[in-house]
């Protein structure tokens, strides 16, 4: 499942309130304004099964599921999402930009609520099988994001009211992986103005498809 296809698959990752949904939908904005043909998605969802799937792992009481229940979950809707709208896409050379992907469950079914990076790595391998050609971490300070995304007031809050111990842990976790996997990740400071931040953003993305 890991052959080279002409699009380019991007994902943005970071804690809750980072910024990272609107810098996708920015970037997204900016590349199709300059002539390219864009998909911009989000997990969990991303295709109809996958968002059924969201709808259950997001909403509702933070102790509904297991860790390892919801990594069950989550992977069971990225391999619809994969199926159905990224490989498609790419296939046909488009841009996908995809608000978090297999990082996010790694973090957070992986490592902060529960030692199971292993076992989110194993079914990644044999269920998943990709990942994507550069992955943008918009990094922000745990209290700032939290503080951020609580201000939203939506109903998808069950991971955002673990708290900010959480939201820190979670933080650590997605540096670390910057730095497990340096040849496509690219770390960039969320604390900044949204123009600030959007420019960084472009300018990697645009070194990346050039």
């Amino acid at each position: 499942m890991s052959e080279a296809l002409p699009g380019l698959f991007v994902s943005f990752e970071g804690i809750d309130g980072s910024g990272k949904s609107t810098q996708a939908r920015r970037l997204a904005d900016t590349l199709r304004a300059a002539g390219r043909d864009v998909v911009l998605t989000r997990e969990p969802g991303g295709s109809p099964g996958a968002e059924e799937i969201r709808r259950l792992v997001l909403e509702g009481d933070p102790d509904r599921w297991s860790a390892e229940t919801e990594i069950l979950l989550f992977t069971a809707a990225r391999r619809d999402h994969l199926e159905r709208t990224i490989l498609p896409a790419l296939a046909a050379g488009q841009v996908v930009i995809c608000d978090r992907f297999a990082d996010s469950t790694r973090v957070y079914q992986g490592v902060s609520r529960g030692d199971l990076r292993a076992t989110v790595d194993r079914l990644h391998s044999l269920m998943i099988g990709r990942e994507p050609d550069l992955t943008v971490l918009i990094d922000m300070d745990p209290a700032q994001g939290l503080s951020r995304a609580l201000g939203r007031q939506g109903s998808e809050e069950r991971f955002e009211s673990f708290g900010e111990g959480l939201q820190q842990k979670m933080r650590a976790a997605f540096l670390s992986l910057a730095g497990e996997f340096p040849d496509r990740f690219r770390v960039i400071d969320g604390g900044r103005g949204i123009d600030a931040v959007a420019d960084d953003v472009l300018a990697t993305v645009t070194t990346a498809l050039a």
